[in-house]
């Protein structure tokens, strides 16, 4: 079973950053593409971006050149950069294997990130 445990998030500011973290356990983690997702107010979950076994990187339009995703195979972890942040970045952040992933983690609770002045 895939056990996924986030932390960091939290209020920042307009133009500031912050860096999120998901520990996985429960699988060979080096063998699987990892993806970020996000729900904002009234919108539905989407994919903000993925990494693959090989490190290669994907993301929404939205946060290119602002986020970065990368992974840490020692660690199991999987991390979020997050630069720049906008009001609209603002959502309840998820780490869960990528889409097309065989099995999926639960989506637990999330990781809220809220952006404002």
């Amino acid at each position: 079973q895939v056990q996924l445990v986030q932390s960091g998030g939290g209020l920042v500011r307009p133009g500031g950053s912050l860096r999120l973290a998901c520990r996985a356990s429960g699988i060979p983690f080096h063998i699987y593409a990892m993806g970020w997702y996000r729900r904002a107010p009234g919108k539905q979950r989407e994919l903000v971006a993925e990494i693959d076994s090989g490190g290669r990187t994907d993301y929404v339009e939205s946060v290119k050149s602002r986020f970065t995703i990368s992974r840490d195979n020692s660690k199991n972890t999987v991390y979020l950069q997050m630069d720049s942040l906008k009001p609209d970045d603002t959502a309840l952040y998820y780490c869960n294997l990528a889409p097309g992933s065989p099995i999926f983690g639960s989506w637990g609770q999330g990781t809220q990130v809220t952006v404002s002045s």
